[in-house]
């Protein structure tokens, strides 16, 4: 169980590393002609980015918690 749950957490902070990136290239383009880009929505999606990669590594940090302490009552 907690193998898979640090999978999906590892999986969730490489796409909000994905996410933040994209936004990261789209905010760089700025200025440049003919690309139009809403700086509003690329820091909402950079903030939303940075708490989905937040949420994910502490689905990691307890998953982890989780074997060390059963691997602790086992042993």
């Amino acid at each position: 169980m907690s193998i898979s749950s640090i999978g999906i957490g590892a999986s969730g902070m490489h796409r909000a590393s994905s996410q933040l990136e994209q936004s990261a290239s789209r905010i760089a383009r700025i200025g440049i002609e003919g690309n139009e880009v809403d700086i509003g929505t690329e820091m909402v999606n950079v903030i939303q980015a940075k708490h989905d990669f937040k949420a994910s590594a502490k689905v990691v940090s307890v998953a982890a918690d989780m074997s060390k302490a059963l691997l602790d009552i086992l042993v």
